[in-house]
């Protein structure tokens, strides 16, 4: 690996961008992991970080994947590829159940890993052009290892996962779109800026709400639904009394934008 930092952090009011510093390709290597880990964890008991975007450097690709050339040493001196796939289920685990939504770039080749980790995240936003973004493992001859398979099918339905993993397929952003993958196409040159403007907007929110609607959607995903109601009303009342809420309230009476402060 060059001696530089394996991946870039940026901060900008209540949005936390976290970025590959690995262009072209972008792969997902040891130390990536290991810095978005402990970037994660950070963010999760930062209360002044409201949204993230998970992005990489370049225009090119989002992400080859895994680099599977650090695989056989790198797996031994860290306890066994089943330590190595544990870390990435976990670091995927966190950005999926953290309270602060976070918004994940898809361009070029977003490959393995590098589909994997934005089916973690809340929201994807995909290039309109030269997207190629699939789950190729069987060409490999294996299986998808971060939650692909479970992640991709709650997102896109079993026919449309199936045709993708099955086929090893590479779709680009506007199919992506149309099968439900992404919720937004832009133009290259103007993804990451939408995907920051997302994260201005959601950061916005009042913050215990958002945790709270996060908590329903994602955390009771698959609940019966007796469970599901129950989530909500708890999160109903933990906005209850809240400045947030009164601040919305008054707002909305005096017709203008909410400021909200997270308390």
């Amino acid at each position: 690996m060059p001696e530089t930092d394996p991946l870039l952090i940026e901060r900008d009011g209540g949005v936390l961008t976290l970025s590959n510093n690995d262009a072209p390709i972008n792969r997902m290597t040891f130390e990536y992991m290991d810095a978005l880990e402990a970037a994660l964890d950070e963010a999760a008991n930062d209360p002044a970080v409201r949204a993230l975007v998970i992005t990489a450097e370049g225009d090119r690709n989002f992400s080859v994947g895994m680099d599977l050339k650090q695989l056989p040493a790198g797996a031994a001196a860290r306890g066994g590829p089943e330590a190595v796939f544990d870390q990435r289920l976990r670091v995927l685990a966190r950005i999926e159940s953290m309270d602060k939504p976070s918004i994940a770039t898809l361009f070029g080749y977003c490959l393995g890993g590098g589909l994997e980790l934005p089916l973690a995240c809340h929201f994807r936003l995909a290039a309109a052009e030269g997207g190629r973004i699939g789950l190729p493992e069987l060409d490999l001859g294996s299986v998808p290892a971060w939650g692909g398979t479970a992640r991709l099918t709650r997102c896109v339905g079993r026919d449309s996962a199936l045709d993708m993993i099955l086929r090893a397929k590479k779709i680009s952003g506007p199919e992506a779109l149309r099968i439900g993958l992404v919720q937004e196409v832009h133009p290259l040159d103007e993804l990451k800026a939408a995907a920051h403007a997302l994260a201005q907007e959601l950061a916005a929110m009042p913050p215990i709400a958002v945790a709270g609607v996060l908590r329903c959607v994602v955390g009771a995903a698959g609940a019966p639904l007796d469970e599901a109601l129950a989530t909500e009303r708890a999160a109903v009342k933990s906005c209850a009394g809240t400045r947030d809420q009164a601040e919305g309230m008054r707002a909305f009476m005096e017709k203008r934008r909410p400021v909200f402060t997270g308390e």
